[in-house]
């Protein structure tokens, strides 16, 4: 009985490292500010009489980064606003230029990768942006590449401002700055790591300089519990 409680409660547990209930709460309710604020603030900017309420679903996506996992590379100004416009830019022209809706899709999204890589904004919510546009039928196709700017970029615009609000006041450094190495080296070097992430062949969410200074930091505590208990 107890080991099915203890599994039951690990479903529970996060799965980001670092996490804790407190920081989730926080999380949430920056997301709700946030998003709230994109929300009322491009509404009120929109033209007169459109009677919309100006956000895309994308937003949502990119609060969660922005308030969750505000240190994340994928999560800074420049990935959130460029990721998003390049995004929706990529997905109008392939909704233009291929009339079959599956491959204008999945080109999409092929190409709007390929375009974040490349212009160092990746984002995962421009997936998202950019098959919104396809989708969206000649709805969508009307805004043309202006949506891109309004409501796209707009809505960028707000949700980066009130998340450097809401961390400013919440304590959270942001856009992230890594931390200052330590002023002295242990045994593992930063080619180390470069040499290791090319090993394991992965991508992690974690800028290097973080895994360096983290690394750094475990190997100091490592240290100091080696030594012997006087």
């Amino acid at each position: 009985m107890n080991r099915l409680k203890t599994r039951g409660m690990r479903l529970f547990q996060p799965i980001l490292a670092g996490a804790s209930l407190k920081d989730r709460l926080i999380a949430a309710l920056g997301a709700l500010l946030g998003i709230a604020f994109a929300a009322i603030l491009c509404t009120l900017l929109a033209p007169p009489g459109a009677g919309v309420l100006l956000l895309v679903g994308p937003m949502g996506a990119s609060a969660v980064l922005l308030f969750v996992v505000p240190a994340s590379p994928l999560s800074q100004p420049w990935p959130v606003l460029g990721g998003n416009v390049v995004s929706t830019l990529v997905g109008v022209a392939a909704a233009t230029l291929v009339p079959q809706p599956a491959l204008a899709a999945g080109l999409a999204v092929g190409g709007a990768i390929l375009a974040m890589s490349l212009l160092r904004c990746l984002h995962p919510p421009g997936g998202a942006s950019a098959l919104v546009v396809v989708l969206g039928g000649p709805t969508a196709l009307s805004a043309g590449y202006g949506q891109a700017l309004v409501p796209v970029g707009l809505n960028a615009l707000a949700l980066l401002a009130a998340a450097w609000l809401f961390h400013r006041v919440s304590g959270h450094a942001y856009p992230h700055r890594p931390a200052a190495p330590l002023p002295w080296r242990p045994g593992l070097h930063r080619t180390d790591i470069d040499l290791a992430l090319a090993d394991l062949g992965e991508t992690f969410d974690i800028a290097p300089e973080d895994l360096d200074l983290l690394l750094q930091r475990a190997e100091h505590h490592a240290a100091i519990r080696a030594k012997p208990q006087p």
